[in-house]
């Protein structure tokens, strides 16, 4: 699979990265429903196998199941895979999610990640999302710097940023890397923080590229009725009249440009997010081994100007 590197790290990164939020598995705030760990593992080392390099995940995942299960999934794998994780989301004893970005509560959550990843370093360590306070914004970007001289994590990295915390994070330690949500179904990034990550050197990897399985072929009217009581999306808008009827006639449409390349829609969804040249990889998640081998096709699917005048053409009609 073609590679990128990754900002200004070393980590030359293949296309597409394995995503692993649904590995954490059922019964807390942010569940994609119930998952069993032998799929989540068979799902990962399939990736791997078809060229995938890199997973991505996060503490908050479970409350600390998926790192366990990425653990369980690279164990005895050669060559390792890069695994990315996240902070800044912690937990109480009730399993009630906070934020936090003062420096002691993410030096305990480093120290709970390579426990649970089985690791000595971390990759990439990210912010998982910004906090309202500017200077604990500091302090916690501060802290991931410090770490990072430390040896903890090889490089550091932030998700969810505006452009704005994105400059003045990197005033103070560079930001190897930026992990936004960028998709056909939410495109604003593409205004201010797409074009600030390629000015100031800032490496992108895109989440939700398949618009959390809207956009897959897969979903219909009667799939997203029968989501799992605990499956954070039935939260989503995305998910809801008025904008559920126009997200399926859009997957529609990537279903029939995707017949034209011999690929899934779900690859055709991807594949343009990876089309912009300020994306160096996308997260893609999967719950099986059969799901991998949908979307792997992406990283080949090259779209011509008929596909994206399309796409671009739907666009402009469905707001």
């Amino acid at each position: 699979m073609e590679t990128r590197r990754l900002g200004d790290s070393d980590m030359e990164l293949s296309r597409l990265g394995f995503g692993s939020w649904a590995a954490g598995g059922g019964g807390w705030e942010f569940a994609w429903g119930p998952q069993d760990d032998a799929a989540s593992i068979a799902a990962i080392r399939r990736a791997l196998q078809r060229g995938v390099n890199w997973i991505d995940t996060a503490a908050v995942y479970g409350l600390g199941h998926s790192e366990e299960v990425v653990a369980r999934a690279v164990e005895g794998v050669s060559p390792r895979p890069f695994v990315f994780t996240k902070c800044s989301m912690p937990w109480d004893h009730q399993g009630t999610i906070g934020r936090s970005l003062r420096a002691d509560s993410i030096r305990r959550e480093c120290e709970a990640s390579l426990r649970r990843l089985r690791t000595e370093r971390i990759d990439l360590y990210q912010i998982h999302w910004p906090v309202a306070d500017e200077g604990e914004m500091d302090e916690g970007w501060a802290t991931l710097a410090a770490l990072k001289r430390e040896g903890k994590v090889r490089h550091i990295g932030v998700s969810n940023y505006g452009a704005g915390h994105l400059r003045r994070a990197n005033a103070a330690a560079h930001v190897t890397s930026l992990q936004p949500r960028y998709s056909l179904l939410h495109r604003d990034v593409e205004a201010e923080i797409l074009p600030a990550c390629q000015e100031l050197g800032i490496g992108v990897i895109a989440y939700s590229p398949m618009g959390a399985g809207l956009l897959t072929g897969a979903m219909t009217r009667v799939r997203v009725h029968a989501l799992a009581a605990d499956d954070w999306r039935r939260r989503n808008p995305d998910f809801h009249e008025p904008r559920l009827g126009r997200n399926l006639d859009l997957q529609a449409l990537l279903v029939r440009i995707g017949e034209r390349h011999g690929a899934s829609a779900a690859a055709v969804a991807v594949a343009w997010v990876l089309r912009h040249p300020a994306v160096t990889g996308a997260i893609v998640g999967a719950r099986s081994a059969a799901q991998v081998d949908g979307f792997v096709r992406a990283a080949e699917v090259r779209l011509v100007e008929e596909d994206l005048q399309e796409i671009h053409g739907f666009l402009q009609a469905n707001p």
